[in-house]
């Protein structure tokens, strides 16, 4: 059977041109058998028919300082559109909370929050096993820069300091839903600690090599400031919880 690059299938079915056929699926925004296309140049057969997702974004919360947005899976923090600049950053497979600066001057008061380690930042994020107690992590981190970053545990200079804590929160069959707390923010500083200590978040095949439909990882609670900004946990992880009767709002 014919063969051609995934890209340009995509620009043909779309009507598009190559380089933005190939900017939609390194967002994460191409869907083929129901998964996300990952790789943009991988050969497929010429009667390939792609799926576009469309990423809902919708607004948590918005004043004359702050905007925040409910990040989809699928789209890098970077690539969501608006006139304000990201205070942080979430990874393309991660949900949940993103901040954007509307003014010059909260834009500097909040890099001061974040770099002094005062931004409270609470996680949910399902596990592969039981976790019967809550437990700290603070090994520190090394990030390894290129196409596509990677962190590992390290003791060299270059290391940074990385702080997690995590808590147990309801446990279904072999797995944990975990409340997790960071004090850092280091490039996939969740995925790389739990992975640290033997616990896989589901969908994380790049560090625990555990398939799943998704990243089961959602930032789900952001203190700044005064703000206190919340989203709800996402409907697909409750697929994997009886969540009937159980009430969530001790996690805030």
């Amino acid at each position: 059977m014919k063969q051609d690059k995934a890209y340009k299938l995509l620009a043909i079915q779309e009507g598009i041109s190559n380089s933005a056929a190939k900017e939609l699926i390194d967002l994460g925004l191409v869907m083929h058998g129901g998964k996300r296309l990952e790789i943009a140049r991988g050969l497929m057969p010429v009667n390939t028919i792609f799926k576009l997702a469309k990423p809902e974004l919708s607004v948590l919360f918005e004043d004359e300082n702050l905007l925040a947005i409910n990040k989809p899976i699928g789209i890098a923090s970077e690539h969501i559109k608006n006139n304000y600049t990201l205070l942080n950053r979430l990874d393309k497979d991660t949900s949940g909370i993103v901040l954007f600066a509307k003014n010059e001057e909260f834009l500097k008061a909040a890099k001061n929050e974040y770099k002094k380690e005062k931004v409270q930042k609470l996680y949910l994020a399902i596990t592969n096993k039981i976790v019967s107690e809550g437990m700290e992590i603070d090994e520190p981190i090394l990030t390894i820069k290129g196409k596509s970053a990677f962190s590992k545990i390290s003791n060299s200079e270059n290391a940074k300091y990385a702080y997690t804590r995590l808590e147990p929160l309801i446990i279904e069959g072999k797995k944990t839903l975990l409340k997790v707390q960071i004090a850092t923010g280091r490039t996939h500083q969740i995925r790389v600690h739990l992975n640290s200590v033997g616990l896989g978040i589901l969908g994380d095949v790049k560090y625990s090599k555990i398939i799943s439909s998704r990243l089961m990882l959602h930032c789900a609670r952001t203190k700044i400031f005064d703000y206190d900004i919340k989203t709800p946990m996402p409907n697909d992880f409750h697929k994997d919880f009886d969540l009937k009767g159980i009430n969530l709002d001790f996690l805030f």
